[in-house]
């Protein structure tokens, strides 16, 4: 923001003060979308009007003395996310209508006074730890235009760590948020399965996504979740509230912290790069240096994968049926909606049936420690396009391998957040996981707060996307 205030945080307080006003705030934030077009390809609609004018609403509203959460900024939206009069296209090709009505989480945004700027880029139905593909291109990492920002939530990543929005809301199936903030320098959230609400869908992807935010600092991460957090009256999920925003400035106390390198069992062991182990370990030896316990600790994860395959497959077999035209869809595709349809039946409710045993045996490790801390990734990010063109097969393999740590917690439903860990020699940057139990999710932000404090990973923007 050229001269003005930056993150969540800053822009709600001069809003508030009357030391900038929102349609300045969303007018710069449509610039630099406009300007980042060719080669950050972010966003996938820009609202440009409609977001003016809501822009215009919010100042009247803010000179009558009103005063909201996130009253008068600019915010973006992951293209899964239904916007009243937009289509929701999920990375998709093909003409799809617009949503009869906005989303439970974009009903909570707006009720906070956010202004909707536009929809970001997502691969294909979610599915991929990149952000590609025919319908829009190749959204690009900030850092280095020539790597992906991640998947599936790369477009709100980009968006974020190039400073076009302050923060953005995506959605974690399989480390969709943790894996693009990883390798973005990004804070990521997965919230406790229901925190927010993906409503018109009862669940996502039978229960294993959920809505979260990316942003730059714990406390802009602290204040989009408390914003967009709540349930419609039919959710099947509506855990107890929580105090994202008075976490940040809470201690968290002395931690047990448990340090752990192993993934769960996939068949496909991963190799652990160099950079992302001494990144992760740095993290370790800064929690000791502010007082903390860690220890070295593996959490028993048994045969948690099986359980995430007809869940996600299914949920792909879902949207598939709701896309105007499958024809269009990449084969990729097609082949995970015939193992939906073919693990639908009999193998989801093994699945879904499984989630509870699965918690009792990974969440032993919690009667020990109150913290698990791993890599969000086993790689730094790949180079744009070094998935795209992959058989169905290959593209699994190289996923599993290079992202085998998030995906754990969404079938267990457990929050996580993900903390830049640092840059790798070639400058780009990685993360790590600060993991929980049920409702942990003020525990992780208090003990992200404490690092961030430590590192200060928001003085660090990447090359040519300073803050003023």
């Amino acid at each position: 923001m050229s001269g003005g205030p930056t993150g969540l945080v800053g822009q709600v307080a001069a809003l508030a003060e009357g030391e900038v006003s929102s349609r300045r705030l969303v007018e710069e934030a449509l610039r630099r979308i406009e300007a980042t077009r060719s080669t950050l390809n972010a966003f996938r609609r820009v609202r440009a009007e409609a977001a003016l004018a809501e822009a215009d609403a919010a100042d009247r509203r803010l000179a009558a003395g009103e005063r909201g959460p996130l009253l008068g900024v600019p915010i973006a939206i992951k293209d899964d996310t239904d916007l009243a009069g937009e289509p929701t296209a999920f990375g998709c090709l093909g003409d799809f209508p617009p949503a009869p009505a906005d989303a439970q989480a974009v009903r909570r945004l707006r009720a906070a006074g956010a202004v909707i700027v536009g929809k970001t880029n997502t691969p294909e139905l979610g599915q991929w730890p990149f952000t590609e593909g025919p319908a829009f291109g190749a959204t690009r990492n900030p850092w280095d235009l020539e790597h992906t920002p991640g998947g599936s939530s790369g477009g709100a990543a980009a968006a974020v760590a190039a400073g076009l929005v302050p923060a953005a809301l995506g959605s974690d199936g399989a480390g969709s948020i943790r894996i693009p903030a990883a390798w973005t320098h990004l804070i990521g959230v997965k919230p406790q399965r229901g925190r927010i609400s993906t409503w018109p869908d009862p669940e996502s992807f039978y229960g294993i996504t959920c809505n979260g935010p990316l942003a730059r600092t714990v406390a802009d991460a602290a204040l989009l979740l408390s914003a967009a957090a709540g349930n419609h009256p039919d959710d099947p999920y509506q855990p107890p509230r929580v105090d994202p925003v008075g976490a940040v400035s809470r201690d968290p106390g002395r931690l047990r912290v448990a340090l752990s390198f192993k993934p769960a069992f996939t068949g496909l062991p991963p190799r652990l790069d160099p950079a992302v182990r001494t990144a992760v370990l740095h993290l370790a030896d800064r929690l000791a240096a502010l007082g903390h316990d860690i220890a070295e600790a593996d959490p028993r994860y048994g045969l948690v994968g099986p359980t995430l395959i007809p869940r996600g497959s299914a949920g792909v077999r879902d949207w598939v049926a709701r896309t105007p035209d499958p024809t269009l869809l990449d084969p990729r595709t097609h082949t995970a909606a015939r193992t939906g349809r073919l693990l639908g039946g009999r193998a989801l409710r093994l699945a879904r049936a499984a989630e509870v045993p699965l918690r009792r045996r990974v969440g032993a490790l919690f009667r020990r420690f109150d913290v698990l801390l791993t890599p969000t990734t086993a790689v730094p990010p790949p180079r744009v396009g070094s998935m795209l063109g992959l058989s169905g097969w290959d593209t699994d393999r190289t996923m599993i391998q290079a992202c085998p740590y998030a995906w754990p917690w969404n079938v267990l439903g457990w929050p996580g957040v993900n903390v830049p860990a640092g840059l790798t020699p070639d400058r780009l940057p990685v993360g790590a996981q600060l993991l929980g139990p049920a409702d942990s999710e003020p525990l992780l932000l208090s003990l992200a707060a404490q690092l961030e404090a430590d590192q200060r990973w928001g003085d660090l923007w990447p090359p040519g996307h300073p803050p003023a």
